[in-house]
């Protein structure tokens, strides 16, 4: 089944946005590349910076569902190597250059409340998520826990683009796998 318009401006706007730039990035390139008119994006986007919230959900909301698909299905012992998993294998599939959300803070910090919001909003709930990971894992003892396995996954969202996805996901598990052994080590 053919994909509908507005799925199509959203699939090409994060294309576009995710490798120009959300300012770089026009609205004429958006529906040419599209291959829509503009009335047409218009129509289901009352802006362009509506079209950049919506692409920033839509994104989000993906990203999200596979790390609670890797949650959901690992036993207990396991949440928080799932989730670092699903996160780099998100990072090998979608992200090699970084991360949309740090790049939409960056541009949209002295630009537009709103968008910066969403993508903080975003970064809450991956620590939300490593949060939840850590409960089910029995590690909740160590303080912190969740806030550096977070600090370790951001960073691999920037190295990714500069060591590429094998080093930087290796390095990923292996800075992980530590905290997780010592977390482990620690009496409750």
């Amino acid at each position: 089944m053919p994909a509908s318009k507005r799925d199509q401006l959203l699939a090409t706007a994060e294309r576009l946005f995710y490798e120009q730039g959300f300012h770089a990035t026009g609205i004429d390139l958006i529906v040419a590349a599209a291959g829509v008119v503009r009335m047409t994006l218009y129509n289901h986007f009352a802006s362009k910076e509506a079209l950049v919230a919506a692409v920033l959900s839509a994104r989000h909301e993906r990203f999200m569902a596979s790390l609670d698909a890797a949650a959901a299905s690992a036993s207990p012992g396991e949440v928080t190597p799932a989730l670092v998993n699903a996160h780099g294998h998100w990072l090998e599939r979608y992200s090699q250059h970084g991360c949309i959300m740090v790049k939409a803070m960056g541009e949209f910090a002295e630009h537009s409340t709103e968008i910066h919001a969403l993508a903080a909003a975003a970064k809450s709930d991956l620590l939300a998520r490593l949060e939840a990971a850590v409960v089910r894992d029995g590690l909740d003892h160590h303080a912190g826990l969740a806030r550096h396995l977070f600090m370790v996954l951001e960073g691999s969202n920037t190295t990714v683009a500069l060591l590429g996805p094998q080093t930087a996901l290796a390095d990923t598990r292996a800075v992980v796998d530590a905290l997780l052994a010592a977390a482990r080590s620690e009496t409750p």
